[in-house]
């Protein structure tokens, strides 16, 4: 049994991040969503909000504003149109 997801988080600039997490929480068209490890395989558009990754150094978070994301065998991929990273307070 898996105990972390693989997250990418890409944007037609760059891509923001690339790693494990130990769950990530998304804002998906409708509200948002949590994703654990052993999550069922999804596809979501994204609306506008704040992504979270919670990984062994911390939590980071991202603005984030359209687009998709894929889980498939712990592996989240988030596609989205515009996103930057949100200073830790």
């Amino acid at each position: 049994m898996s105990d972390s997801l693989t997250v990418s988080l890409i944007s037609p600039e760059r891509v923001l991040f690339e790693g494990t997490a130990r769950g990530v929480i998304a804002p998906a068209f409708d509200g948002e969503m949590g994703i654990l490890p052993m999550h069922a395989p999804l596809m979501t558009l994204l609306g506008r909000g704040t992504l979270r990754v919670d990984t062994a150094d911390g939590e980071r978070r991202f603005a984030v504003d359209g687009g998709f994301l894929q889980i498939i065998d712990d592996q989240v991929r988030v596609v989205t149109e515009h996103a930057t990273a949100i200073a830790a307070a």
